[in-house]
């Protein structure tokens, strides 16, 4: 798979501007009323990575990064600091954060996910890259040991118990996760004198499926 296991500089990322993405195509009918569907089952997140550039030694950085990825080839980590917990974004990460699956006494993987909520409605996000050493997770009301009861692949959030859970138990699990991006454009243009007037390059990043 075309993907580099790196995150993008942090201190860079910080103060992107981007977010999530839904496609829906919309029909208006005769009568008036709509009809609307969506092709996609989960939402892609965009960002520019260019808001974040506040020096030359940044812009270095940048470029060093984006030819390593050999452009739009290889995708990387992103840090999405508005969206990068399982729960809030100052509170700490907390075993019983998510509710990832309710166990049937006999799978032994299970995928992380992340739950959006409002009112009665929800979506129910996999998370694919989480943060090597920030996973925790628990059966019930009980923190398990990683390493000891189950392990994680941080290239995939898969977690898999040493031993099949009991029938009903609620899987739950805490997490920091990376967002799998690329860059969406083969070609950076800065200019060193555009720079210190306040423009900084534009460097699209688009979400990737892995």
């Amino acid at each position: 798979m075309h993907f580099h296991e790196v995150r993008f500089p942090a201190s860079l990322s910080f103060g992107s501007v981007g977010g999530p993405e839904r496609r829906t195509d919309v029909v208006t009918l005769a009568n008036g009323f709509e009809e609307r569907n969506t092709p996609w089952a989960h939402s892609r997140r965009r960002y520019d990575a260019g808001v974040g550039m506040r020096s030359l030694d940044d812009v270095e950085a940048l470029v060093a990064f984006f030819e390593a990825r050999r452009g739009q080839m290889y995708g990387f980590r992103w840090k999405d600091w508005s969206d990068f917990k399982s729960g809030r974004a100052r509170a700490d990460v907390r075993f019983e954060d998510q509710v990832i699956a309710l166990a049937d006494g006999h799978r032994t993987q299970f995928q992380l996910v992340k739950t959006y909520r409002s009112g009665a409605f929800s979506y129910v996000r996999p998370i694919s890259k989480p943060v090597a050493g920030s996973v925790r997770v628990g059966i019930e009301q009980d923190e398990m040991r990683e390493g000891v009861d189950y392990e994680v692949d941080a290239t995939s959030g898969m977690v898999s118990f040493a031993h099949a859970p009991a029938e009903s138990m609620q899987i739950t699990a805490g997490f920091e996760f990376d967002v799998p991006v690329r860059f969406d454009t083969d070609r950076i243009q800065t200019s060193v004198a555009s720079f210190q007037a306040g423009d900084v390059p534009n460097v699209p990043v688009v979400e990737v499926r892995v």
